[in-house]
C-alpha cells in the first residue's frame, strides 16, 4: 500500500478527524505522510464531492494551527528550561540564546510565515520559536498566518486542478526544493559574511587596544 492508498483509507473511516489528528502529529515530526500531501489530497476530495471545500480547509487551518501550537508550547516549557539548566554542556550560553532571540525579532517573523511551505522547517520552527521564548501573541500572529496561507495553497491545488492534482504538487514541490535551497544559500551567505564583519571588529578593536 502506497502513501496515498494509506492517506485515503484514512480518510474513508475517519473523514475530518484525519485533518484534525494528522497534521498535528505532522508537525511534531512522527513518521507519517507529510502533510502537503494530506492537504492536496484533502483538495482532491473536494473537487470530487467528497469533502466540502470551506469546511475541509477550516478544519485543517484548525489542525495545522494545534500542531505548530504544540511545538511552540514543548519548545517553550521544556526546551527552554532544559537549555537554560543544561546548555553549558552543549556549549549554548544564555548570551547566545538572547542573540539569537534579538535576531529573530529583526528577521524571524517572515521566516515562520515561510517555514510551513518546507518540510523539516515546518516541524522544527514552532520548538525553535518556543525555545528562545519569543512572546505568544507575535507568534501566533504570524503562525496562524502562515499555517491558513499554507492550508489554502495546497487544498486549492487539489481542488483546483482535481485529476491533475499529483503533476501539480510535483511540480510545486520541486520549485519549492529550488527557491529554498537558493534561499538558504543566501542566508548561509549572509551568515558567514555577519560573521567575518564581526571577526574583523573585534580584530581591530583588539589591535587598538594592545
Amino acid at each position: 500500500m502506497n502513501v496515498l492508498e494509506w492517506i485515503e483509507l484514512m480518510f474513508k473511516q475517519y473523514g475530518y478527524l484525519v485533518l484534525l489528528i494528522g497534521l498535528p502529529i505532522d508537525f511534531i515530526a512522527l513518521p507519517l505522510p507529510p502533510g502537503q500531501t494530506t492537504l492536496t489530497f484533502t483538495g482532491y476530495l473536494a473537487y470530487k464531492g467528497v469533502f466540502q471545500w470551506i469546511p475541509a480547509m477550516a478544519v485543517a487551518f484548525v489542525g495545522a494551527a494545534i500542531g505548530v501550537t504544540v511545538t511552540y508550547f514543548i519548545g517553550y516549557k521544556v526546551g527552554a528550561p532544559l537549555i537554560d539548566r543544561y546548555g553549558k554542556w552543549i556549549f549554548i550560553k544564555p548570551s547566545q540564546i538572547e542573540k539569537t532571540r534579538r535576531t529573530y525579532d529583526k528577521y524571524g517573523n517572515k521566516m515562520l510565515l515561510l517555514s510551513f511551505f518546507v518540510p523539516g522547517v515546518r516541524q522544527f520552527f514552532g520548538y525553535f520559536v518556543g525555545i528562545i521564548r519569543i512572546p505568544f501573541r507575535t507568534f501566533a500572529i504570524y503562525a496562524y498566518t502562515g499555517a491558513a496561507f499554507w492550508v489554502f495553497v495546497f487544498v486549492s491545488i487539489g481542488y483546483v486542478f482535481g485529476e491533475q492534482w499529483q503533476h501539480i504538487f510535483e511540480l510545486v514541490e520541486n520549485y519549492l526544493k529550488y527557491i529554498c535551497t537558493g534561499i538558504g544559500a543566501l542566508l548561509i551567505f549572509w551568515f558567514i559574511w555577519k560573521w567575518r564583519r564581526l571577526r574583523l571588529k573585534e580584530t581591530r578593536r583588539e589591535k587598538e587596544l594592545g
